[in-house]
């Protein structure tokens, strides 16, 4: 059974890898025997305090790699695929986690601006783009490689306030099924994982109104009483998802398909 989840030949691309989810899967591929590289638009190279702060938490701390990628940017896409190819070797799985949300608002003072650049920032940097350049460069070298995108609660039920981050992150999952049903005949896997509510420094003030204390804002109150678990994701709840999919001895027979991580908060019902 430990062969299936064992992944030593796996060379593993996390775009946003420098997030709390990204960390997370970092240390779950690095423990299973892969080696991991992280895309982010830092501006060094490598992105030395995000893999710094890994290396901290994981036994094996030298298979962790960092280059500064903009995933919005095709040119600087190739360009990162190059430098991973040359420096680490063929990338073998793609975990597209860039993304993320700009304000909340009501539905009519949403500022369309600022809606356009988050669909630009989950849709062609969190996805269009990476799987493009990555996919294709598969499929001329005859290379099976698993794609995982990350998508979210607000997948298949909206959060208020956050529109342009709902439509996006429902198209990740729509997208995530249709690049599988395209890329099945090259072997090349797509699937995707939806987290549920799991803190980070992005949503920490919105989820609570007093982080070091533990006192959860009105928000952070429904979303607790939404979930059956009574709890918000650790991070450690992801690292058997994203190993699983990530191994083609464990999944190589699924495709097109986007696993909820949520505590049951998609289930809730009165």
């Amino acid at each position: 059974m430990s062969n299936l989840f064992n992944l030593k030949d796996e060379i593993v691309i996390i775009t946003g890898g420098t997030g709390t989810i990204g960390k997370a899967f970092s240390k779950a591929l690095l423990d299973a025997g892969a080696k991991v590289i992280l895309w982010s638009r830092g501006k060094t190279i490598p992105i030395q305090d995000s893999i710094d702060e890994i290396k901290s938490e994981i036994q094996d701390k030298n298979n962790i790699f960092g280059y500064s990628v903009d995933v919005s940017d095709k040119d600087s896409v190739k360009k990162g695929l190059e430098y991973t190819v040359k420096e680490i070797g063929i990338p073998t799985v793609l975990i597209n986690g860039a993304g993320g949300n700009k304000g909340k608002s009501s539905f009519i003072d949403a500022d369309l601006d600022v809606f356009e650049d988050v669909l630009k920032l989950n849709l062609l940097g969190g996805l269009m783009i990476p799987t493009q350049i990555i996919a294709s460069y598969w499929m001329e070298n005859k290379i099976k490689g698993s794609i995982i995108n990350v998508a979210s609660a607000a997948s298949y039920i909206p959060l208020s306030g956050v529109w342009a981050y709902d439509a996006a992150k429902s198209a990740v999952l729509n997208l995530t099924m249709g690049a599988a049903k395209e890329f099945a005949p090259y072997g090349i896997r797509v699937n995707g994982i939806a987290p549920g509510f799991f803190i980070g420094h992005q949503n920490r003030a919105l989820l609570y109104k007093d982080y070091d204390n533990r006192k959860l804002s009105e928000r952070g109150e429904s979303i607790i009483n939404h979930t059956p678990y009574n709890r918000f994701g650790e991070t450690e709840d992801l690292y058997g998802t994203v190993v699983f999919l990530a191994s083609s001895k464990a999944s190589g027979f699924i495709t097109g398909v986007t696993i909820p991580v949520d505590g049951g908060y998609l289930i809730d019902n009165i």
